[in-house]
């Protein structure tokens, strides 16, 4: 099976696996409780519509992003929404 290609705002990826790969080296740049720059977090914002659950996961807004553990000691982005709310999101969910 060809690999198929994944579109994310103006970004392109020949493969699912580059878009992991990208994504991955972007969380991991950061350390944790840092907020992502305003240029990533514009890539994240495309990629938060993206997710299955973009409309429960945006809530009442994007105010912005950050990078945080999440289950088992893991680290992931969350979203800080408008309201002062978080949550948590998984980019290989939104592809």
């Amino acid at each position: 099976m060809p690999a198929k290609p994944v579109e994310i705002g103006s970004l392109s990826f020949a493969r699912k696996g580059d878009a992991n790969d990208f994504f991955r080296d972007m969380l991991y740049k950061y350390e944790l409780g840092d907020k992502v720059t305003s240029k990533d977090a514009e890539i994240l914002t495309h990629l938060m519509h993206m997710h299955p659950e973009a409309t429960e996961k945006i809530g009442p807004g994007i105010e912005s992003f950050s990078v945080r553990t999440a289950d088992y000691g893991t680290r992931c982005f969350w979203v800080n929404r408008v309201d002062g709310t978080t949550e948590k999101f998984s980019f290989r969910a939104c592809y």
